[in-house]
């Protein structure tokens, strides 16, 4: 009798208790509910799912938030088709806005039909690996040419030409961002499609060795530097370098007198290299420990 009338006040604590909770629970619920806009949702049903971080934000989630609080324009996300985009802002009563496409670039034209064979790499086929093994078999500051960018693209907007130089088609490229962090040369960087004028080379050596590792490498010769806008091109670390702060100085002649085609200008995929560049035809890669 005594053993039935504890689980019997046992049950009813319980009970009591049971009760209890689940009112505090439904007062914090009531007290600490926050509103989320379902528009939201909606936004993020439109959106890639990509995640790549190109509009800048930590995620497709995010982005939805931001566009429907205003913050960030539905253009912001260069993964979508222009179309979507579209969409995204007539759902929400806005301007899609106007960004401007950014595209990877990678400052390097020193395929292994230009730049000289110091080595042959046979190891783990990876530019991170090969970096660590002596830099790679050719320029030092150059391409290793073993794709780790076009691997770690998601959008297959890299691939390797004939050569082992990677190729970005600008069309596909979202600017994510991973070829540039996964390049163990530093060499992709992203640009507005409207930096049409391009320095193809990181090689900072003393000029004749740089071209004597590459045909193609920058001299340093300071061509481009006079035939540019005052302040557009500077030397530094015996390399061209331009600022795109004054792009809207450069002009397609700057690459005009440029003696190894080093500097270039960009007419979307095309590149166009000054009438004083060597021409190279050679089509086979160099030969392994070519002599300058």
């Amino acid at each position: 009798m005594e053993t039935a009338y504890s689980m019997l006040v046992t049950g009813a604590f319980m009970a009591g208790l049971g009760g209890l909770l689940a009112l505090l629970l439904a007062i914090a619920s009531k007290r600490l509910y926050v509103y989320e806009d379902p528009r939201i949702a909606d936004v993020e049903e439109m959106l890639p799912h990509s995640n790549c971080g190109a509009c800048g934000t930590a995620g497709c989630r995010n982005f939805a938030e931001q566009v429907v609080g205003g913050t960030i324009e539905p253009a912001r996300c260069t993964v979508n088709a222009p179309e979507q985009n579209q969409s995204i802002a007539e759902l929400l009563g806005v301007a899609m806005g106007d960004v401007e496409k950014v595209t990877a670039r990678l400052a390097c034209a020193g395929g292994s039909h230009v730049a000289k064979m110091r080595a042959h790499y046979d190891g783990l086929g990876s530019c991170a690996a090969a970096a660590v093994a002596g830099g790679g078999e050719s320029c030092t500051w150059g391409c290793l040419g073993l794709g780790d960018c076009a691997d770690v693209c998601d959008f297959d907007a890299i691939t390797m030409d004939r050569h082992g130089l990677p190729v970005v088609d600008t069309a596909k490229c979202t600017a994510c961002g991973d070829c540039v962090d996964v390049c163990p040369k530093n060499l992709f960087s992203l640009h507005g499609i409207s930096h049409k004028l391009w320095m193809a080379c990181r090689n900072e050596s003393d000029g004749d060795i740089a071209e004597a590792a590459c045909e193609v490498a920058c001299t340093a010769c300071e061509r481009c530097v006079v035939d540019a806008a005052p302040g557009l091109i500077s030397i530094n670390n015996k390399l061209a370098v331009i600022d795109y702060a004054q792009n809207e100085f450069a002009k397609s002649d700057a690459v005009e007198r440029c003696p190894t085609g080093a500097i270039v200008w960009l007419e979307g995929d095309q590149i166009i290299k000054g009438k004083a560049a060597k021409k190279i035809i050679r089509i086979e890669p160099l030969p392994v420990f070519a002599e300058a």
